[in-house]
């Protein structure tokens, strides 16, 4: 560490080269503190509201920041090795979380903060969390739980403007008297750059979630090494909406952010309306975005400055084949997508102007990547099998915290199982088709999904639809009836005759949903996946919102 009796940001060539020399920036919190004495000043972190003024976070102020977020961790009584719960939006003390912990050899477990009930106090519980993180505006998702909690020591509140509490935050401690405390600098615990620094969970969708060990040294991976990939660049302003709590908007977004000195807005969750609005306003020149963020996207009104941005490109994993084209014009944007999980061991990127409209790309030159049947044997060209993957001449290896089984299973045979099902063509372009379990056919037919919500998204009420597969009334195995699950624009009354007649018109007999199901938001992941558990669970249940096309011919 350097001599703390020297001014912390002196600029002297001699002070730079010894502060690099002796702190490591494997590790997120003495990266900060490199940036903070080599550009204290620059603004890197932009916080966007509609409502409330900006809130930028120089180097300075982050580093600052994340060494009294550690002390409290400290006072907490945490040390190397424990866990501490993060639950909020994007909010700039979720960046001093995520770094805070580096500092002292904790451990961060960031949770999405629309997780309620028994799935909140199993990640909170599971993580052996000793203390959380949250706003005033959750402890009603907080308070239900306590009992089921027993690890948790101390609660932090922050209140937010115009975000009512949903309890009394006066019984909690205030993260208002962290960030207003002298800065006191913390020294750093010795780890190696394997030291976990965060456990993120899984979505769920089969089971109990499963929390993944995240080591130090995938930050600077991604913020050094693959950013390159998303051809990211100093003059760059990125921006993403996707929460915090999910690996995208670290890995695409923050990473690249600070370990590489680019600008970066957030907006406090994904807002599709605004988002053109917020690229003119801070000359965003990339964002990120997932699959079901681009349908959102693209079935907004259309408007004449829709291609009036300084969008150059759009990192996408996830493009719907469907509107892929369309969208790329009407925006007039290129996209570049990738293809990768929470759990490591694979990536693969289509560069921009390269290879087939519908592929996931390449694997790079790090990874291997195939395609394989049930009996691991390679699928030919155009034959649908698992990905697997893996860092070449390396056995996979995933942590699933507290769950060797689970760990043991996912890298059978040395290879990430990634549950999701694929193709290759014949020059060796990957093709995401669907996951495990989640394939839709009818009729002997496999339904391209993406297709039948790009017709009927483009019905002027319909802000967000997604379809999905229940057991066909016919018996079938393996065959499926489709539903499409309807979002309306506010204003609009439902009109299932209208759709279907629009499904009718733009899909093939085979293709047109038996059943519209209407409601007020898609359940969805924190990656903004739909969840069809519960999609399913909402059709079963809620049969008024429910129109079967056989009664709208």
């Amino acid at each position: 560490m350097y001599n703390e009796t020297k001014p912390v940001f002196e600029k002297t060539r001699n002070t730079v080269f010894s502060i690099r020399e002796k702190l490591n920036q494997v590790f997120l919190g003495q990266l900060l503190e490199i940036r903070a004495n080599t550009r204290p000043d620059f603004p890197v972190l932009t916080f966007e509201n509609n409502k409330d003024p900006d809130f930028i976070q120089t180097f300075r102020d982050l580093h600052e920041n994340s060494h009294r977020f550690a002390k409290a961790l400290l006072d907490a009584g945490l040390r190397k090795g424990d866990t501490y719960a993060a639950i909020m939006y994007n909010y700039p003390e979720m960046m001093h979380l995520l770094a805070a912990g580096s500092i002292i050899g904790a451990i961060v477990v960031p949770i999405d903060p629309r997780t309620k009930g028994d799935k909140l106090a199993h990640m909170v519980s599971n993580s052996r969390s000793k203390v959380i993180f949250t706003t005033a505006d959750l402890l009603e998702n907080i308070e239900p739980i306590k009992n089921k909690i027993p690890n948790v020591a101390h609660i932090f509140v922050s209140e937010k403007p115009r975000k009512p509490a949903t309890g009394d935050a006066s019984k909690y401690r205030s993260m208002q008297e962290i960030l207003e405390a002298p800065f006191q600098h913390v020294d750093y615990v010795s780890s190696k750059p394997s030291h976990p620094i965060q456990i993120v969970y899984t979505s769920g969708t089969t089971g109990d979630p499963k929390g993944v060990l995240n080591e130090s040294f995938r930050f600077p991976v991604y913020g050094y090494v693959l950013s390159r990939y998303w051809k990211y660049d100093s003059s760059d302003t990125l921006y993403t909406g996707l929460s915090l709590t999910h690996g995208n908007a670290q890995g695409c977004t923050y990473a690249p952010a600070v370990y590489r000195s680019i600008k970066a807005v957030f907006s406090t969750k994904f807002t599709k309306s605004r988002l053109w609005d917020i690229t003119r306003k801070y000359g965003v020149t990339s964002f990120s975005m997932l699959g079901g963020v681009a349908a959102g996207i693209y079935n907004e009104p259309r408007k004449p400055n829709d291609a009036d941005n300084p969008v150059r490109h759009v990192v996408s994993a996830g493009m719907p084949r469907a509107i892929w084209e369309d969208f790329e014009k009407r925006f007039n944007v290129s996209i570049l997508e990738w293809y990768s999980t929470l759990e490591g061991g694979g990536f693969a990127r289509k560069p921009i102007g390269e290879g087939p409209i519908g592929s996931f790309g390449k694997p790079i030159g790090l990874f291997s990547m195939k395609v394989v049947d049930e009996n691991d044997n390679p699928c030919p060209p155009n034959v649908q099998g698992e990905v697997i993957a893996r860092i070449k001449g390396i056995p996979a290896f995933v942590n699933y915290y507290d769950n060797p089984e689970a760990s043991k299973k996912k890298t059978m045979g040395g290879w990430n199982r990634t549950g999701d099902i694929a193709h290759i063509d014949e020059n060796g372009w990957y093709y995401f088709d669907y996951r495990v379990g989640g394939g839709l056919r009818r009729s002997g037919d496999f339904i391209q999904a993406d297709n039948v919500e790009r017709v009927i998204g483009e019905h002027p009420s319909v802000s967000e639809v997604s379809v999905f597969g229940i057991p066909a009334e016919s018996g079938a195995p393996g065959e499926s009836d489709l539903v499409a699950g309807v979002v309306l624009f506010e204003g609009y009354e439902r009109d299932p005759a209208s759709l279907f007649e629009t499904a009718r018109k733009g899909l093939e007999a085979n293709s047109v949903p038996s059943y519209l199901l209407f409601l007020d938001e898609i359940p969805k992941t924190i990656s903004e996946k739909p969840q069809e558990r519960f999609l399913k669970e909402k059709f079963e249940n809620n049969k008024e919102d429910v129109f079967k096309a056989e009664d709208y011919r």
